[in-house]
């Protein structure tokens, strides 16, 4: 059995070495990331060493996530083959998001030690994996180390902003974010809370960062006009929550994108505002099928996905900290999967991440778009209505003797005698397909496709002629007991 096992194991690696579909690029931008987004605090508790004052029922309260559950995850994030993760603000803080920062030269205790910090950085680089951390230029504790030696302006309750239209301030913050990079080599960092900062001193902080730490990613949460490598391409990201949050909708948003939007984030569902899942249960739609069609058209269109943490568990919640919920490990992953596919498509074409975007028909919630180049051509065909979809495509798109292959639901379309190619979706579906040369039986596939049932057949005649022998035996043994 183990031997039959090993070679329907073989045989099915055969299979997919038959079909190639993707082309790996080493020349590496922002527009070839994709983020996952996380808060230490709420990801998972890997010690109980640094659970001081913890309250896991308390959802305002620190829960016990920190660098150590992180690094126990690691396989989690693996499988969903993200480029780059995000940890949020790690600062000594008074709040659990981070975001209310007591001192930006110390790490927050309950996270886990400085130690701790650069041993999960280097295990996540040993694993090809990117780290972004926040940088919050305001909304900083009231308590905060500098609250008596910097210029401040009073801000929400508990909190201050640092006066950075004066330059003792914007010097000292310059050097405390370039410090940070500097001790960690992190690989990104995102500002936030920028609501004091002007253009000049966001471009003056960009530099600084550049020129210490070469190929570093500087981005932020909010629209700037500053010379970040990426923004929020809002407009963008709300097309897709209004396209996809339930089904027949209004898509003519999606219209907006265009070649221009390759290294802007696509966010629908963040950290700062009601989950998307929220959004989708208050119209009674179906979460799964929702994330799956949102997911695809995130991953596909123009843009480097973001994806908060748990929306592999598609979490609810209007705000925080409800919206802010300790992972539960134990939910139903359906969406893990999902997402490490579309991630795995993206990382392994150049085309999907920065080729040239085009759409062929957007009506009504039946999307379908094209994503090309010299090297590749794919089609993307998303059905977010409540009824089977198709479309007719001339040959003169897709080219002379092709085949579209879909690599999602494996689906195959060829031109018909009417010389068109017809995409038949089922409702609430999406397909990604490659286009291919059709040069009628693959071979290769062919040999192994058979092998594969054989062996199939072969492990499952093994096992019944097992258990009849056993059977027999048993019997056997019953009839000599009773003489």
């Amino acid at each position: 059995m183990k031997r039959i096992t090993g070679l329907l194991a073989a045989c099915m690696l055969a299979l997919s070495i038959a079909q190639p579909i993707t082309y790996a690029d080493t020349k590496q931008s922002f527009s070839d990331e994709s983020i996952y987004d996380l808060l230490v605090d709420r990801f998972n508790n890997g010690l109980g060493s640094n659970d001081i004052e913890v309250n896991a029922r308390d959802p305002h309260a620190f829960n016990g996530g920190d660098f150590a559950g992180i690094s126990n995850r690691l396989q989690h994030l693996l499988d969903m083959h993200f480029t780059m993760i995000s940890v949020g603000p790690v600062f000594s803080t008074a709040t659990y998001d981070g975001n209310q920062v007591l001192d930006y030269s110390e790490i927050e205790p309950h996270f886990g030690t400085k130690k701790e910090f650069t041993e999960l950085i280097k295990e996540l680089h040993d694993n090809k994996l990117k780290v972004m951390a926040d940088f919050p230029l305001g909304n900083v504790s009231s308590d905060h180390v500098w609250a008596s030696q910097l210029p401040t302006i009073p801000a929400e309750e508990g909190t201050i902003d640092w006066d950075l239209s004066k330059p003792k301030a914007q010097d000292q913050i310059i050097s405390a974010v370039v410090q940070f990079v500097e001790d960690y080599k992190i690989d990104g960092i995102r500002l936030t809370h920028l609501e004091q900062a002007d253009t000049e001193f966001l471009d003056k902080m960009i530099n600084a960062l550049k020129e210490m730490r070469e190929g570093l990613y500087v981005i932020t949460n909010e629209p700037s006009e500053a010379a970040f490598d990426s923004v929020p391409a809002e407009e963008r990201s709300q097309a897709i929550q209004k396209s996809f949050v339930q089904v027949n909708p209004d898509s003519s948003a999606l219209d907006i994108f265009t070649n221009e939007d390759a290294d802007k984030l696509l966010q629908f569902d963040d950290l700062t505002g009601p989950r998307f899942t929220y959004e989708m249960v208050e119209l009674r739609q179906f979460p799964p099928t929702r994330w799956k069609v949102a997911t695809t058209a995130q991953f596909m269109l123009p843009g480097v996905p973001l994806v908060p943490y748990a929306t592999e568990i598609a979490v609810n919640g209007k705000e925080a900290p409800e919206s802010h919920p300790f992972f539960n490990f134990k939910t139903d992953m359906e969406l893990h999967e999902w997402i490490g596919d579309l991630n795995t498509l993206r990382n392994d074409s150049e085309t999907l991440r920065s080729g040239d975007f085009k759409i062929l028909h957007n009506k009504d919630g039946f999307i379908v778009f094209e994503r090309s180049s010299e090297k590749e051509k794919w089609i993307i065909a998303i059905n977010n209505t409540s009824e089977v979809q198709s479309l007719e495509i001339d040959p003169s798109e897709i080219g002379e003797k092709k085949k579209l292959r879909g690599v999602l639901g494996q689906d195959l379309v060829k031109e018909t005698k009417d010389n068109k190619f017809h995409i038949v979706l089922d409702r609430e579906l999406a397909e990604v397909y490659i286009v291919e040369d059709d040069k009628g039986f693959n071979t290769p596939y062919l040999i192994a496709s058979i092998l594969v049932y054989v062996f199939f057949l072969a492990f499952l005649f093994s096992v019944i002629r097992k258990g009849r022998q056993r059977r027999r035996d048993e019997a056997s043994k019953e009839e000599q007991a009773k003489e």
